[in-house]
């Protein structure tokens, strides 16, 4: 059985293509600048093959369009026509409560996802342009199903995700907590399960998931209890270009003082802070590494106020456990970023966590890099939220991964 896996942006269509035989990647690429001048198709496919074309892409459903010619002709095809893949799976970013779990696609779910988009405005209409245009183009009797960044947090508790405004905010206009990041969290917590011989029943694990946008979530017994993103992905800690949690009287301070209108001041919140606005440099961990090589103040700064800020959510969160049994590190910076590791578990002593220096030292690949003796155990974990998408994908289609 393959699967077609679709992560759908403003301007971008993100694919794999998957056989859930053995689980392995067929193909996987990228179609960029939708509705934009510059518009390219990558198409990785084979033993490291890849093909590039320039294309215009008006709209997704020429992107979709792209996608099938690449996947079955030429020197990239994959499969010899769509009738081949059993079922695709799309990633949806905010699903709030309308959507606890993952479903298939019918018009009116699609309709739904639209009406979410004030909440996701970055990302909710997009995906369900996607969703249209996908429709048009594949089989009608393929199978589809939405999966949400949101559902595995719901979860957690209503005096976690409440906020402290007027409750008829929350009843009127949905105001509330409801994190992001959700299938790499699940999947990553059910990894360290199976690696620790079975569930995580009884465990209290905190995983950070670190990239350029970063949400740390605390899990206990498997189920996701708080996370650190909250009504949108700009809260928690600071990530490439998100300024993470601020003061809010600070936010309309800053806004007045510049004159900006409340779209813009979201504009210089999402992309303009974080990494970038506080270094001055790049939004890119990387630069910043090599800045506080370079013995540059700001990016020193940067560093430290990450790994402070992913301190305290796990010190926060172990205290709302009662516990803490494993760290995880995942995403781009948790799994290839050592000195991003290192510096969040030194000095947390009152935990007893010890970390294994030459262990710490890998990239992109799953170890426990804690000593035997540290009470906690730390692990890197590369998270494969695609992988995830195409499992739920065949589940909530009845499908066999072997037909």
């Amino acid at each position: 059985m393959k699967v077609l896996v679709v992560n759908a942006g403003s301007s971008s269509l993100k694919y794999q293509l998957i056989d859930m035989s053995n689980e392995e990647v067929i193909a996987k690429g990228n179609c960029e600048c939708i509705n934009m001048e510059g518009g390219k198709i990558t198409h990785n496919y084979g033993d490291g093959k890849k093909y590039e074309e320039m294309c215009h892409f008006p709209s997704h459903t020429e992107a979709f369009e792209k996608l099938v010619e690449v996947l079955t002709t030429g020197e990239g095809a994959v499969i010899k026509d769509m009738s081949e893949i059993g079922a695709v799976g799309h990633r949806i970013v905010q699903g709030a409560e309308v959507f606890p779990k993952a479903v298939i696609v019918t018009d009116e779910v699609i309709q739904k996802i639209d009406d979410l988009q004030e909440l996701a405005p970055v990302h909710n209409h997009p995906h369900a342009l996607a969703l249209w245009a996908c429709k048009k183009v594949m089989p009608a009797e393929v199978p589809q199903v939405v999966v949400f960044d949101t559902a595995f947090h719901q979860t957690i508790p209503q005096k976690a995700f409440m906020y402290g405004m007027p409750y008829e905010v929350y009843e009127d206009f949905h105001v509330r907590k409801y994190g992001f990041h959700g299938t790499s969290h699940r999947f990553v917590s059910m990894k360290l399960g199976e690696l620790l011989g079975g569930s995580l029943e009884g465990k209290s694990v905190v995983s950070c998931h670190l990239g350029n946008g970063s949400s740390i979530t605390a899990i206990k017994d498997g189920k996701s209890v708080d996370t650190s993103m909250g009504f949108t992905p700009l809260d928690g800690i600071i990530m490439g270009t998100r300024s993470g949690a601020v003061d809010p009287s600070a936010v309309t301070y800053v806004q007045k003082k510049l004159g900006l209108t409340p779209d813009q001041m979201s504009d210089y919140l999402n992309k303009k802070s974080g990494f970038l606005g506080l270094s001055g440099k790049s939004s890119d961990n990387r630069a910043i590494t090599a800045g506080v090589a370079e013995g540059d103040e700001k990016c020193k700064l940067v560093s430290e106020m990450l790994t402070y800020g992913i301190k305290k959510y796990i010190g926060s969160y172990a205290a709302a456990m009662n516990g803490l049994d494993a760290i995880i590190f995942t995403g781009g910076i948790g799994e290839n970023a050592p000195e991003v590791r290192q510096a969040v578990c030194d000095d947390m002593d009152i935990f007893g966590i010890k970390i294994d220096p030459e262990a710490n030292l890998i990239r992109g690949e799953i170890r426990k890099i804690s000593t035997e003796d540290s009470k906690v155990q730390v692990w890197v974990i590369p998270t494969n939220e695609e992988l995830l998408i195409a499992r739920d994908t065949l589940a909530v289609a009845g499908l066999d991964k072997n037909a």
